[in-house]
């Protein structure tokens, strides 16, 4: 039996369809770059991460944004799934698109919420995790 050598910490890699893996422990944090980094291209307005290691089982990151509008929020949603899609090979689940006044993206260890502004400070998932930024707890 060969000697078990831990390798170093793998780093994104594009397969034969030039997909990228996120196999290591730098996953999560490589995906919520990925997520931020859709969020911006598309104008999310007042984008907050809580992370959420340590405190919850159900992901490490939950991201929270907000479209002007049901067709922005829509928009947003959709590009954000594909691009996911496109650079991990994963699909992510979406819930909410029909009204698009809250869509939920689950991409496995980053959960995303895109909220119509006013539906966000009716809500106010910030708070629910005890995340109070003095700009979005200012909107509610």
């Amino acid at each position: 039996m060969p000697d078990m050598v831990p390798s170093p910490v793998a780093r994104p890699v594009a397969n034969d369809r030039g997909v990228r893996s996120f196999a290591s422990d730098d996953s999560a944090d490589e995906l919520l770059s990925l997520v931020l980094k859709s969020l911006d291209d598309d104008q999310a307005q007042d984008v907050v991460s809580i992370p959420l290691a340590g405190k919850s089982s159900v992901a490490d990151h939950i991201v929270i944004a907000s479209g002007r509008s049901s067709r922005q929020v829509t928009a947003i949603a959709q590009k954000l799934a594909e691009r996911i899609k496109a650079e991990t090979g994963r699909p992510s689940r979406i819930e909410g698109l029909p009204v698009a006044d809250w869509v939920l993206i689950d991409a496995g260890d980053v959960i995303v919420h895109v909220f119509r502004p006013e539906v966000r400070s009716f809500y106010n998932l910030e708070r629910m995790w005890g995340f109070v930024d003095t700009a979005v707890a200012g909107e509610a």
